[in-house]
């Protein structure tokens, strides 16, 4: 990838970030892809239980990014990793929204059913908490947001393994 569309990426995500920040509730066109895996993480950890069942929508919103992270990192492509950060990012800022509306279930289901995070909450009697850990959920992101803008920058330069591979040619 050339210098000119890594930072044309970075001004992208950096702008698209902030526009979640502020709008946090809006949905956006990467929350269809959000939403699959989130439904797929209920299928692939239901057989652990109710509870772990309900959290693996969560879960696997958090483990694919932060393992497309690994991958890119183990690679070497220091970059590639700091941009997925972005998305671990963008997934904890949805995953705070959820959680914030676990007592007023305002957000619509898909196929109807319980809501996730008022099972969750309500199992561990932690409901009248839902905000204040969105909340924190959120600050999350917007701490691991900060930091993939800000690596992504030191980054800029940096060859990634494809790069190195012409080099040696």
């Amino acid at each position: 990838m050339t210098r000119a569309a890594r930072i044309g990426l970075i001004v992208l995500l950096a702008g698209y970030g902030v526009l979640i920040i502020t709008n946090p509730g809006t949905f956006r066109l990467i929350d269809n892809v959000d939403l699959a895996i989130h439904e797929a993480g209920h299928v692939f950890f239901s057989p652990f239980g109710v509870f772990v069942g309900y959290l693996g929508g969560t879960l696997m919103q958090l483990i694919v990014p932060v393992s497309f992270f690994g991958y890119f990192l183990h690679r070497g492509d220091r970059f590639a990793a700091a941009i997925l950060l972005w998305w671990l990012a963008q997934n904890c800022w949805n995953i705070s929204v959820y959680i914030r509306d676990a007592r007023s279930q305002l957000l619509p289901l898909v196929g109807g059913g319980e809501h996730d995070w008022a099972y969750l909450l309500g199992r561990v009697g932690w409901i009248e908490r839902d905000r204040g850990i969105g909340q924190l959920v959120f600050a999350i992101g917007v701490i691991v947001f900060v930091a993939s803008i800000g690596w992504s920058v030191f980054n800029l330069g940096a060859a990634s393994p494809d790069d190195r591979a012409e080099w040696q040619l």
